[in-house]
């Protein structure tokens, strides 16, 4: 288990059976997924929240503030716990972890899809059921990205299977092919 999974896997996994004790798991992860991203959004928040100027009351009273409303109260106290805990700067990674534990608890299979520009709802669709066949389940999250260097099409991740159909994967691909024809 990497060292960051010992520091997350306990706050995520203790978080989890809290959610599925209170009956609102759906919900807490729906609010996980919001967070994360704002997380991964706002460098100021994750430098205040990293800041040895601020207070940890500060920080619970800001936690509590931006998210007091808006997330279960089993939420705000691991937010808050986080903070106690001077592990508020570990939040994305026991956010993934959470996601992860969800995940395999429902078995639900992950798949990643980057595309070289953003891809319509029918594209959408059709990948996902793609994704459902090399998964070999019906149970698929789908994690969306842009990475225009791609120059066209898409890369399609599950697990360790990945589906190469982009055009620069595909003038890697005939240039090793020229390189071993000399």
């Amino acid at each position: 288990m990497p060292l960051l999974n010992t520091i997350t896997t306990p706050y995520a996994d203790a978080f989890l059976q809290v959610c599925d004790a209170n009956g609102d798991t759906e919900a807490v992860i729906d609010q996980a997924r919001a967070i994360l991203a704002l997380w991964h959004d706002s460098s100021d928040l994750r430098e205040a929240m990293a800041s040895p100027v601020l207070e940890v009351e500060g920080k619970k009273a800001a936690l509590e503030q931006l998210f007091g409303g808006s997330i279960s109260p089993s939420f705000l106290n691991l937010l808050k716990l986080l903070t106690d805990r001077q592990r508020i700067g570990f939040l994305d990674a026991v956010l993934e972890r959470l996601l992860e534990l969800y995940r395999e608890q429902n078995q639900i299979a992950l798949a990643t899809v980057t595309s070289a520009s953003p891809l319509s709802e029918e594209q959408q669709a059709l990948l996902a059921e793609k994704a459902k066949a090399v998964a070999g389940t019906d149970k698929v999250e789908i994690s969306l990205a842009v990475d225009p260097a791609l120059i066209g099409g898409f890369v399609l991740s599950v697990g360790s299977r990945v589906i190469d159909a982009s055009l620069a994967g595909q003038v890697r691909r005939l240039g090793l092919s020229l390189a071993n024809v000399s």
